[in-house]
């Protein structure tokens, strides 16, 4: 594919070179202010020394400098320092302790080493004339310092980097890597302790000058989330925009074995069911936010952009002609956390994140690991599976390094849950066959009647997987404040899918008696394969600017096999094996990205953000083998590998395109109450154009404890490189005659010729209004309610034939294809919803506890406007208005194929080492439509359900845990299609393809056990 640069694309790549050029300049202006410094970042020792230039300087910056050249953290009161002189340093290098007694001595401050940090406390001065010249102590009101440590409350591990803050105050402390903090403290001080991934404890210091304080797993509305804004962190009950925090613990304890399906279990507003028989759906579970498509949602892995899946998905399912990004492919036990912004974020982080983003933060922790196993199966004997997966993080000889690493496998067998087959198998006049007639048919001798009992042809249920993967996060600190950082891993799933079965009558298309005279059930396997890195180096400058400059890429292919099957078209030397061909996608990207908070008088914080991004998107479509496409020469049968037809020469692509993107971040406490954050980006591809995007969010403090929000989104979705250039060609045999349909790629020129256009970028426009309040630090909860426009919805068009519409038959006059399909700008929808979340904890005692969480949302996603259809498109037709580029059927995919409510209560009790939960997942209703042949559209709904799921967990150990528990528990299944209708194929699906709920497999029972070492 050969690009050209456009005026607008010239005038994008000036704005990243101008974008990096301030970077650099602001990096060189830094380097050139120190370059008579000595720049080795050097341990926390005693011995630590420190060269310091000759002049006056803000107490700031010396702090900010010591912290650069060592691996020393200052933790104070800002009211401390706020009013402090500037010091005068000669040039000079001095041991620490000597500096720091030169600082207090100008500055009437005194510090204290803890560990690797250093308190700062204001002294007060003993009689004398000159203050600098006396010797300097605490406030005489202080209690003797607080010593106290923080540790896990099940496995009294000590917790490493918890924050130990005095309420009302910037003062505080760190614990060390033993868990130990020192404080100074005053009777009638409250601190708050706080870690990722555990609940706030506040305590309020009386006479003691010892604390053993220990924290409880599990997260609460008060977790402080980073994705959505380059600001400051704040907690969820403190942002603008709503964001859920779901830690490692809470996804570990759903006992799922898959991230996706973890998420769905604890999040409301997130979807990720499970299919069987359903093309791409198979490798790769399609998910989605607040009941959008699959590719409307954007996936961070720590913050960075994560590349897609590399084949689309063209079943008549969920997601029906979209790309989704596999979570599954990497391991659960890799995360540390998981953030899900609900709003509108395309003007922060580029395409895709209409619906709003799944940001996964990777475990950094070091010096201690986990080992996790679990074995379960289904309550009817199937499914069985099992996990092991082992997290370690190393020290990498510095203070602040890191390099955690995760290796995971998991297996898991497939499930049955086929109804007894009701139709033919080998004549059209009989009726269906039994078992014993089966095995005489196999002996050559052919029945004309039926006996026996009933039996299943083909497999319908979750499909066997085995996968084998990676992942790295690592942190190095390097000499003058910077800081390398990386992370990457790869992924191996080999998944078993499942095709339709094949009778054995002689006159069908697929069948092929010499070879399979009883039919046969074609076997799917694929084997999808990912790998990525990232790599970035980040700064914090002396005058308080934040660079971070990083580059990635990540890959995705997927590998398709047909086998039990044949060509039907090559009779007897057909083989019953194919290659089929590849798939695969990569994605490059290379960021810059600048931040600083800016001290303006008047304002609480003003903080300012700038960057861009380079991106370059690659898709290849590479052959099956020959047999696996060829049109044989036995007349009237079909070609190509039945159940999965192979990629042909004319079906190849390999195409790439660029797009480049640049943003403007402002997010500002205008005073304590009132926040405003603004964002700006534009982004130009090389394919099809340029975008402007626009956000505009506040939140305002009604009071300590009740705050309103709102946020204001213009975003967009640009066409994904699968939607624009994927070509498939399948046959079938009509009235003896092949009939070949095509899926045209959007640079096929015979599309311009009926009307259809190019796809462009789905624009759309994000509304959110919100409440947050909160009861103390016991009952928090958050309502929000939204809207989202999109315009220019892409969709792939119905199967337009030949038969039906005359413009496409003079089109494609002189060729095999009958259909064609193709992608284009045709909807505009709008999803409504309202969503809430509440956590309450209460101590029942000092051994026992209870928490709570109820989170549900509420949504409905309909189309508002469709396109007229080409007049190009109807010419010559007898009714122009019955030709539809979309039908019934594929607008209940978008409108009413996800559930409307999900509501999940958790309820859970911990007494000394045990600790039991309970969750109540509710999904409500589906519908999906089916047009039977020759007939009208039909529907069916399928109702409500609520399913249970219990878990038991008890620490035999201090590092060792066991749980047992079981995922509807009560067996609950979703509707089954009406026998009489056409989806329920004769037995084989008596579950719905079209919709997605939460699976079919009924209840699930596990044990698992997790080992901290």
């Amino acid at each position: 594919m050969k690009f050209t640069l456009t005026n607008s694309y010239r005038k994008a790549s000036f704005a990243f070179c101008l974008v990096l050029l301030l970077i650099s300049a602001v990096s060189a202006q830094d380097f050139a202010a120190n370059t008579s410094r000595r720049f080795a970042q050097q341990p926390t020792g005693a011995d630590v020394t420190v060269f310091m230039g000759s002049k006056n300087k803000n107490i700031g910056e010396v702090f900010l400098q010591i912290e650069r050249l060592t691996s020393l953290r200052f933790v104070f009161n800002a009211d401390i320092v706020k009013n402090t002189p500037a010091v005068f340093l000669s040039e000079q290098t001095y041991e620490l302790t000597d500096l720091l007694n030169r600082i207090g001595e100008q500055t009437a401050l005194q510090f204290k080493r803890i560990g690797s940090m250093i308190s700062v406390a204001k002294a007060t001065p003993q009689k004398g004339d000159n203050f600098r010249e006396e010797k300097t102590t605490f406030e005489e009101t202080a209690l003797p310092p607080v010593n106290g440590t923080v540790k896990d409350a099940q496995s009294g591990e000590p917790i490493v980097g918890a924050n130990v803050v005095i309420k009302g105050t910037q003062k505080g402390a760190i614990t060390d890597e033993n868990g130990n903090f020192t404080l100074d403290l005053k009777e009638g001080d409250i601190i708050v302790i706080s870690y990722v991934g555990y609940l706030l404890q506040e305590i309020k210091i009386g006479s003691e000058t010892t604390l053993n304080i220990k924290l409880e797993e599990g997260s609460t509305l008060g977790e402080v989330a980073v994705i959505g804004s380059r600001g400051k962190a704040r907690t969820d009950v403190n942002r603008a925009v709503p964001v859920d925090v779901i830690n490692a613990k809470e996804l570990q304890i759903t006992g799922q074995t898959e991230l996706g399906q973890m998420a769905q279990f604890t999040s409301p507003s997130f979807n990720s069911a499970k299919y069987g028989i359903n093309g791409v759906a198979n490798y790769a579970d399609p998910a989605t936010l607040r009941g959008m498509s699959p590719d409307q949602v954007l996936l961070l892995v720590n913050g960075k952009r994560r590349h897609q899946f590399s084949a689309l998905n063209l079943n008549v399912t969920l997601g029906k002609g979209t790309v989704t990004t596999d979570m599954n492919s990497i391991p659960s036990l890799a995360i540390d956390r998981l953030e899900i912004l609900r709003d509108g974020a395309a003007a922060q982080y580029g395409s895709d994140a209409i619906a709003g983003i799944v940001n996964l933060g990777l475990n950094k922790a070091v010096g201690k690991g986990a080992f996790r196993t679990q074995y379960g199966q289904t309550q009817v004997g199937d499914g069985a599976g099992y996990m092991g997966s082992l997290n370690y993080g190393f020290k990498l000889g510095k203070e602040g390094s890191y390099l955690n690493a995760t290796l995971s496998y998991n297996h898991a067998d497939g499930t049955q849950r086929s109804d007894p087959y009701t139709g033919r198998i080998y004549f059209a006049a009989t009726q269906p066959i039994a078992r014993e007639d089966s095995m005489r048919a196999a002996k050559g001798v052919w029945p004309t009647s039926t006996s026996g009992t009933p039996f299943t042809v083909s497999k319908y249920g979750s499909n066997p997987l085995t996968a084998i993967q990676t992942f790295v996060n690592i942190g190095y600190p390097l000499s003058n404040g910077w800081s390398l950082y990386g992370f990457g891993g790869t992924s191996k799933k080999d998944v078993k899918a499942e095709g339709f079965f094949r009778n054995a009558i002689p006159t069908d298309a697929n069948s092929n008696v010499s070879i399979y005279p009883n039919g046969y059930d074609p076997d799917l396997p694929g084997t999808s394969k990912d790998m990525s890195g990232v790599v970035g180096l980040n700064r914090k400058l002396e005058k308080g600017w934040n660079m971070d400059f990083s580059t990635g890429y990540g890959r995705n292919t997927l590998d398709l096999w047909a086998k039990n099957t044949t060509n039907p078209s090559m009779g007897a030397s057909s083989p019953t094996e194919f290659y089929v061909g590849k798939s695969s996608f990569g994605q490059s990207a290379t960021e810059a990205n600048l931040s600083k908070n800016f001290d303006i008088g008047g304002l609480k914080s003003f903080n300012f953000a700038i960057g861009s991004q380079y991106r370059i998107d690659f898709f290849k479509v590479s052959r099956g083998d020959e047999n696996s496409y060829k049109e044989g020469a036995v007349v009237g049968k079909a070609s190509g590998s039945s159940g999965r037809p192979g990629i042909a020469p004319a079906d190849e692509s390999d195409v790439k395109r660029s797009n480049i993107g640049v943003y403007a971040d402002v997010e500002t406490d205008i005073t304590d109450k009132f926040l405003v954050a603004t964002a700006l980006r534009f982004e130009n591809y090389s394919d099809f154009g340029t975008n402007f995007s626009g956000k505009l969010a506040t939140r305002l403090k009604v009071s300590e404890n009740l705050a309103l929000r709102g946020s204001v989104n213009k975003g967009f979705r640009a066409p994904s490189l699968q939607q624009v250039n994927n070509a498939v060609t399948t046959s079938t045999v009509q009235a003896g005659a092949i009939r070949q349909t095509k899926q045209l790629p959007s640079s096929d020129p015979r599309l311009k010729s009926l009307g259809i256009e190019d796809p462009k970028a789905e624009t759309s426009w994000n509304y959110n209004v919100g409440v947050t309040a909160k009861a103390g630090e016991k009952l928090l909860f958050t309502l929000d309610a939204y809207q989202i426009d999109i315009t220019n919805r892409i969709i792939i068009s119905e199967a337009l034939t030949t038969t039906a519409v005359p413009a496409v038959k003079t089109l494609l006059t002189g060729t095999p294809i009958q259909e064609i399909s193709f992608f284009t700008n045709h909807l505009s929808t709008k999803t409504t919803g309202i969503d809430f979340v509440t956590t309450f904890k209460q101590n029942i005692n000092e051994n026992s506890r209870f928490t709570a969480s109820l989170a549900m949302t509420f949504n409905k996603t309909e189309i508002t406007d469709v396109k007229a259809t080409p007049s190009q498109l109807t010419a010559g037709a007898a009714n122009p208005a019955a030709i539809l580029i979309i039908d019934t059927i594929s607008r209940s995919l978008i409108e009413t194929s996800q559930p409307r409510q999900k509501v999940l209560l958790s309820l859970g009790y911990q007494v000394g080492k045990f600790n039991i939960t309970v969750r109540a997942n509710h999904f409500g209703e589906v519908i999906a439509w089916e047009k039977p042949t020759g007939g009208f559209h039909r529907n069916q709904t399928f109702g409500a359900k609520t399913i249970y799921d219990v878990v038991a967990t008890y620490n035999v150990l201090k590092n060792l845990s066991v749980s047992v528990g079981g995922n509807n528990v009560t067996n609950v299944y979703p509707d089954k299609v009406f026998n009489n209708y056409g989806s329920y194929f004769t037995g084989q699906t008596p579950y719905t393809r079209n919709a997605g709920q939460f699976g079919f497999n009924g209840a699930y029972y596990y044990a698992n056990a997790t080992l901290n070492f």
